[in-house]
């Protein structure tokens, strides 16, 4: 809830009390709070990105893309870690062994 009269608009899509950015610890604690208050795990914060991440090259979206958004310095930091995600990314592979020995 807003503070009347110490409210100043930053344009920021999640703004403290104040409008002011939000410091790490006070995020954090709220948000252990409300999973607690759900009857939620306890769920580490980071895990949302990994969770995000893989929901968007599950639904087919492009790595690069991803990368951008997650500021990886790089392509093959994302694909190194969620390669294993994507349809299609084991190339076939099993199936090519299948053929070859079967």
């Amino acid at each position: 809830m807003a503070r009347a009269g110490l409210w100043r608009d930053n344009g920021l899509v999640f703004p403290s009390t104040t409008g002011t950015p939000l410091g790490a610890r006070n995020l954090v604690r709220s948000y252990k709070l409300r999973l607690e208050r759900a009857g939620l795990p306890p769920i580490r914060f980071h895990d949302l990105r990994h969770t995000c991440a893989t929901i968007l090259l599950r639904a087919g979206k492009h790595p690069k893309y991803v990368q951008e958004m997650f500021g990886h310095a790089n392509i093959s930091i994302t694909l190194d870690t969620y390669s294993h995600v994507i349809e299609g990314m084991d190339g076939g592979l099993g199936d090519a062994m299948d053929d070859a020995l079967g």
